[in-house]
This record gives C-alpha cells, structure tokens and sequence, in this order.
C-alpha cells in the first residue's frame, strides 16, 4: 500500500488552484446561455461566430498584432546586441547594461506605466500607438536579453577565437558565425516577446489613446453583461494561441539547446 504523499497532494492542489479558473472559460464559452453558471445551458458556437462580426475587435486585435510585432522585433535586436555585448565583450559597461534592460522585470506594471505616460507627455507624443511600442519594449526587453544570454554563453568561445586568428574581423565573426548559431534562440526571444506584448494589459492602458489594443477591448467589454460569453470565447482564441506560440519557441528553445551541446563538443 502506498504512504499518502503530502508532496503530492500539494501539487495536485497547486494544479486545481491554478489551472481550473482557467479551463472554465473555454468551458463557459461553448455554454449557449449569457450567464457563465452552472448547469450548462448547451453547446453552441455563437458566441465565436459573433467574433468575427465586429469590427471594434478587429481593429484591436491588428492593433495589437501590429505593437507585438514592432516591439518584438525591437527588443530581439537590442536584446541580441546587450546579450553579445556582455558574453563576448565582458567589459564593465557592457554587464552594467545588460542589469539595467533586465531590470524593469523587477519593477512593477504600474511604475513602469506612470513613468512612461510622464515621459511621453514631456516630449509632446502623448498616448499613442507609438508609446504603447514604447513601453513594451521596455517590458520585453528582459525576456530577450535572459534567452540570449543564454544562448551566447553556451557557445564555445574558442570558436570566436578561432576565426579571429584566421583573421576574421569582429562584424564577420557576429554576422558569419556567432549570429548563425543563435539563430533559434533569436527566434525563440522574438516570440516570447511579442506574446509578452499581446497579452500586456497595465502598461498599455497607461498609453493607449484612439487605439485600444486586445487586452484593453477585453477589458472595456466586461462592463456589458451581454458581451461575456463573447469575452470568454475570444479569451479562449487568445489562450490557444499563447499556448501555439509558446510551444513553438519551446520547440525552438529545445533545437537550439541540442545544437549547443553539439557544439561543446
């Protein structure tokens, strides 16, 4: 007979407390009645069918896809030179970089959104589309440095080494050698930070104006009663597409990890 696990019960707990909320928004969201109650009304695509319909969460949802994709692609390329510049550089400056773009994970949401609403208000740009790129880069920013330093670090050096003494210039080794091999992770960062981006809620609220993104629409519908079954339908599509966009920079996380220990050796 097997002892009781309190250890195992513990998690069990910690899995039920975290994940079942969850998994009754999709539940509720094929349920064909407003009020998300138990017992079940019955099954009905409705309330995906409605998404398609308006045209307010189209325009929210490109914009976000837009701001993810511009942020993104910012923090990747600030992410990959901070995270090069500390591995291979080592200087002073470099690590002391590198600690301040990993530092806003430590800063709370709400800071970091009334910090940036005063400098955006400072230099006349105001809430806008532009400032809520702004601010995300700054939230993603440590995620990418975190992954990328990672990946450079696990690269041999020697192999820098090497084709500096064959006579290979620093931009040919970044470009030609070092680039190459972090190449998944590169992807893998761009990911995480445009996901970091898509679901952000508290910066952007701060700097949104005319432009509501995703986040900001789900939130502004939650005072309609009648909009919550189709809240919890479009927050089930954004959940299965975070989960898609997670496993797939795992996928690339777990490519690239393989491709370091092929490189060590």
């Amino acid at each position: 007979m097997k002892r009781f696990s309190w250890l195992g019960a513990y998690v069990a707990l910690y899995l039920v407390f975290i994940y079942l909320p969850i998994a009754l928004i999709p539940l509720f969201s094929f349920n064909d009645a407003v009020q998300a109650a138990f017992p079940l009304k019955g099954f009905t695509l409705a309330w995906y069918q409605n998404l398609w319909n308006n045209d307010a969460l189209k325009s929210s949802l490109l914009t976000s896809v837009e701001v993810g994709a511009a942020a993104a692609s910012i923090a990747t390329l600030c992410g990959t030179s901070i995270a090069y510049a500390e591995i291979i550089g080592s200087s002073k400056l470099a690590r002391l970089i590198s600690g301040l773009a990993r530092l806003p994970i430590l800063i709370p949401g709400v800071i970091i959104g009334i910090a940036l609403l005063i400098v955006v208000n400072i230099i006349a740009l105001g809430p806008s589309r532009l400032a809520i790129v702004i601010g995300h880069v700054l939230v993603a920013l440590p995620t990418t440095v975190m992954v990328l330093r990672g990946r450079f670090a696990s690269i041999p050096r020697t192999i820098a080494e090497a084709a500096q003494d064959l006579g290979a210039k620093d931009a040919t080794v970044f470009f030609r050698i070092m680039l190459p091999l972090a190449l998944s992770a590169i992807a893998s960062a761009f990911l995480l930070a445009f996901l970091t981006s898509f679901d952000e809620f508290i910066v952007a609220f701060f700097l949104s104006g005319t432009e509501p993104t995703l986040p900001l629409y789900i939130w502004s519908q939650l005072r309609f009663p009648k909009s919550l079954p189709m809240v919890m339908a479009l927050g089930s599509s954004v959940l299965a597409l975070s989960i898609i966009i997670v496993a797939i920079s795992e996928i690339l996380r777990r490519k690239d990890r393989s491709l370091a220990l092929t490189t060590s050796h």
